[in-house]
C-alpha cells in the first residue's frame, strides 16, 4: 500500500487531507509541524509527501531539503496558499515534484498524485534496467578462465576509469562488442550514453552524417537537421566497430575529431565540441593495412593507444564448458525453457569444434538446440556443426529427416527463432546473425506468420 505523509498545520485542511486519502486507499499520517514531520518521516518512510510551505516552526522549503538529503527518492508536493514565482522556483529547485495552491482541489490533487505515482514506478523500472545492463557487462559476466582471457580483464579494469581511446581486435564473433560495453559499464561514465555504429554496414555518406549529423539542405533529402553519433554520445562512449572499413576521406575527418575534440555537420559552419570517449575495433589486421597504405598511420596510433587482442575460441578451448553453462542458462531465460543438461559426448564434442564464428557461432548452435529440444537435454543431433576431425567421425549429423533445397531449411529456423523469441525481430536478427531489414526481407519472400512483439 502507497504511504503518503500530511504535513499541514491547519488542523481542518489536514483533516479534510487524510480522510481525502485514506477513502482513496493509501496509508496516511499527518504531523502538524516540520519538526514532526521530520520525526514521523523517519519512523513511516513514506513514498509521497504533502507539505506545507508555510509552517509554525521550520519553513517548508527547508523541511523539503531535510527530507530530500536524507532520501532522495521520495516525492514531495508542495502546498501553499502564496502563489508566487520565488516559491516556485525554489520548491523546484529543492527536489519538489509539484506546486499546489490552496485551496486545494480535490481532482487536481488525485491527478497530481496519480501522475507523481506513475512517475516514481517509471523510475525505478528505469533504474532497475540500467542496473541489470551493467551487470550485463560487468567484468564477471565474461566468461574465460584461460590465460589469454585474464590478461584481457586486466585490461577492462585497468581502462574501465579512463577516457583513453582503446582499439579492440579479434575475429569476428569474439565478442568485441561485449568488452566495449564492459568498459562503458564499469567506467564513472555509466550513465552516459554507449552508442554503436557498424562502420561496415553504411555507406560513406550516410557514415559521416551518422556521425557528425548534418543540417538541413546538407544534400539530397536532408529535410531536417539531425544530431550525429558524437553529439549524442556527450561524454559516454562511441563504439566504431569494423573500422577499418572506413573511407580514406573519413579517416581524415575522423582523426581531427580526435585531435582537435571537435567537428563539424555535413553541411554545417558551426563547430561542435564532444567529450566522447572512442573505442574502435575491427576483426583486420589494421598494421597491416597500414602497411599497405590502406588506413592512415596516425589515425591508427590515435585509436590505439590501449589495445586489446580477444583470442579466437580454437585457442582457449578450456573457456567452452563454462561459455557453455553460461550461454544455456541466458538462452534459457529468453526462450522460457529449461535445457540445460549436457552430456559428456555432447561437451567434448563442443570442446572439440574449430568454432570459426567463434563465441556467436557457439551461441546460435546451442540456440538451435535449445529450440529443438523436446526434453531438457541438448542432442548433439540438433547441433548444426559438423564433426571435429579429431573427433573422427565422417558422417555429419543431419539437419533434417528429409532431403528438402537449403532454402527450406533456412525458412524453417528463421520461423524456429521468431516462435522462440515471441515475434521480437530485434532478438531474432541477434540469434540469426543479421540485419533487421535482412531479416524483414525473409520474412517477406517466405511469407512468415509471426505474432510481432515490437
Amino acid at each position: 500500500m502507497t504511504k503518503i505523509l500530511v504535513v499541514e498545520d491547519d488542523n481542518l485542511v489536514s483533516r479534510t487531507l487524510l480522510s481525502h486519502l485514506k477513502e482513496k486507499g493509501f496509508e496516511v499520517k499527518g504531523a502538524e509541524s516540520g519538526e514532526e514531520g521530520l520525526r514521523i518521516f523517519r519512523d513511516f518512510q513514506p513514498d509521497l509527501a504533502l507539505l506545507d510551505v508555510k509552517l509554525p516552526d521550520i519553513n517548508g522549503l527547508d523541511v523539503l531539503k531535510k527530507v530530500k538529503a536524507e532520501n532522495h527518492e521520495v516525492t514531495v508536493i508542495i502546498m501553499t496558499a502564496f502563489d508566487d514565482m520565488r516559491t516556485t522556483v525554489e520548491a523546484v529547485k529543492a527536489g519538489a515534484f509539484e506546486y499546489l495552491v490552496k485551496p486545494l482541489d480535490n481532482l487536481d490533487l488525485d491527478l497530481t498524485i496519480d501522475k507523481a505515482l506513475q512517475m516514481k514506478a517509471l523510475e525505478q523500472k528505469v533504474s532497475y534496467l540500467l542496473e541489470e545492463q551493467q551487470k550485463e557487462y560487468q567484468i564477471d559476466n565474461i566468461i574465460g578462465r584461460s590465460p589469454q582471457m585474464r590478461e584481457v580483464f586486466k585490461l577492462i579494469g585497468l581502462v574501465a576509469n579512463t577516457r583513453t581511446n582503446i582499439l579492440i581486435q579479434g575475429e569476428s564473433g569474439t565478442g568485441k562488442e561485449l568488452v566495449a560495453k564492459a568498459i562503458h559499464y564499469n567506467g564513472p561514465f555509466r550513465d552516459e550514453p554507449f552508442i554503436v555504429i557498424n562502420c561496415s554496414a553504411i555507406s560513406d555518406t550516410l557514415l559521416e552524417s551518422e556521425l557528425f549529423g548534418h543540417v538541413r539542405g546538407a544534400f539530397t533529402d536532408a529535410v531536417t537537421e539531425t544530431r550525429g553519433k558524437f553529439e549524442i554520445a556527450g561524454k559516454g562512449t562511441l563504439f566504431l566497430d569494423e573500422i577499418g572499413d572506413i573511407s580514406s576521406n573519413l579517416q581524415s575527418k575522423l582523426l581531427r575529431v580526435i585531435e582537435n575534440r571537435d567537428f563539424m555537420k555535413v553541411g554545417g559552419e558551426k563547430v561542435l565540441k564532444t567529450e566522447a570517449r572512442i573505442i574502435a575495433a575491427t576483426n583486420q589486421n589494421l598494421m597491416d593495412m597500414v602497411t599497405q597504405g590502406k588506413f592512415r598511420e596516425d589515425l591508427y596510433y590515435r585509436l590505439k593507444v590501449v589495445e586489446i587482442n580477444l583470442p579466437p575460441l580454437r585457442e582457449r578451448r578450456e573457456d567452452i564448458p563454462d561459455l557453455v553453462a553460461y550461454l544455456l542458462e541466458k538462452i534459457n531465460r529468453e526462450l522460457k525453457k529449461n535445457v540445460r543438461k549436457v552430456p559428456p559426448e555432447v561437451m567434448d564434442f563442443l570442446v572439440d569444434q574449430t568454432w570459426k564464428g567463434n563465441v556467436r557461432e557457439l551461441e546460435n548452435a546451442l540456440i538451435r538446440a535449445v529450440i529443438l529440444a523436446k526434453g531438457d537435454v541438448v542432442l548433439k543431433e540438433y547441433l548444426p556443426l559438423e564433426p571435429a576431425a579429431s573427433a573422427g567421425h565422417e558422417e555429419q549429423p543431419p539437419l533434417t529427416r528429409e532431403l528438402v533445397p537449403l532454402w527450406e531449411i533456412e525458412k524453417r529456423y528463421i520461423q524456429y527463432v521468431l516462435q522462440a523469441t515471441k515475434g521480437s525481430k530485434s532478438r531474432a536478427s541477434q540469434i540469426l546473425d543479421i540485419s533487421r531489414p535482412t531479416l524483414d526481407k525473409k520474412i517477406r519472400d517466405y511469407d512468415l506468420k509471426i505474432a510481432t512483439s515490437e
